[in-house]
């Protein structure tokens, strides 16, 4: 098993304020390192709900708390949180979600499920990988223009027409099947560099995301959190990229400032429908923690607590 070091464990662990007795949500298990951290700080009363689209996530989880009481675990995107937490009779008395986005170490580190551009393996990049499309069978039918816009939009990749064009000329003389026939062609087809930076990063990026709907996953987890938590409960969600912040921004900026009243109109701020407040700023990791886990570089924490049912 792959080492998989969490990303700001100590601040996740600092501004969701772990209660003893508390009920808290990891929606993204992983290899289980928020999850464990978190259990240690509950006492025999508490309890830990997990979810996570990758079986081999179930599996690990199994291996490592199975035994333990106070934790469960379900397959499937955190989309499916509230229909969980309802089914387990606790919907509004929840003191704390984490949402970890993005991708785990040993999911990059395992060739075989296709995420990583720097190893040969099949192009696959489903976070579950028994169900949906794979990347290499989208690529092979999808229309050039949408291509394009999948790879412009999810990557902000400037070179995404030149990417598109390369993608459906190959195909037209061999199915692209491994991720480095398509990082290798992605090499290729972009004419500039970033310093430090693999040409094909971006486009991997934005077929990942598109495969596995992780901003409309997003968007969806995000609204169901207002109804899964308690008031006083909170909300922290690690993002890896400026697509996912900007939602997440937006979404507590949206929920901060409620309803749009008029100016000088005198309101009582709970009348305003506002149900959130923020916690601090952005957190990023420090220095220390980018030179042991350089993983952690792009990772942006921002926690905001429900302060309306």
């Amino acid at each position: 098993m792959s080492e998989h070091l969490p990303v700001l464990m100590n601040e996740v662990l600092d501004t969701l304020e772990i209660k003893q007795d508390g009920i808290y949500f990891d929606g993204t298990f992983g290899r289980g390192g928020h999850s464990g951290a978190m259990l240690k700080q509950l006492g025999s009363n508490g309890r830990l709900l997990a979810m996570d689209k990758d079986q081999d996530a179930i599996e690990c989880a199994s291996q490592l708390f199975g035994n333990d009481d106070r934790f469960v675990i379900r397959q499937g995107s955190f989309t499916m949180m509230a229909e969980m937490v309802d089914s387990l009779g606790l919907t509004g008395q929840v003191d704390g979600i984490l949402l970890d986005l993005g991708v785990s170490s040993p999911q990059l580190d395992n060739a075989e499920r296709g995420f990583s551009f720097m190893k040969d393996g099949p192009l696959d990049m489903r976070m579950d990988s028994n169900h949906g499309q794979s990347a290499a069978e989208w690529l092979a039918t999808a229309d050039e223009q949408v291509i394009s816009e999948v790879i412009r939009d999810l990557g902000e990749e400037r070179f995404h027409r030149r990417i598109a064009g390369a993608i459906v000329e190959r195909r037209e003389t061999e199915h692209l099947q491994t991720t480095l026939q398509l990082a290798s062609l992605i090499e290729k087809a972009v004419p500039r560099r970033e310093k430090g930076k693999h040409p094909a990063t971006r486009s991997f990026q934005a077929i990942r995301i598109f495969i596995n709907r992780e901003l409309d996953d997003l968007q969806v987890g995000l609204e169901q959190a207002l109804t899964v938590l308690k008031v006083g409960g909170r909300l922290a969600v690690i993002s890896f990229h400026s697509l996912e912040d900007r939602i997440v921004k937006r979404f507590y900026r949206k929920q901060v400032e409620g309803n749009r009243l008029p100016f000088d109109l005198p309101v009582q701020h709970e009348k305003t429908g506002a149900q959130l407040k923020l916690v601090g700023k952005a957190i990023r990791p420090t220095k220390k923690e980018i030179e042991c886990n350089v993983r952690a570089r792009s990772a942006t924490l921002r926690v905001a607590e429900k302060i309306a049912g």
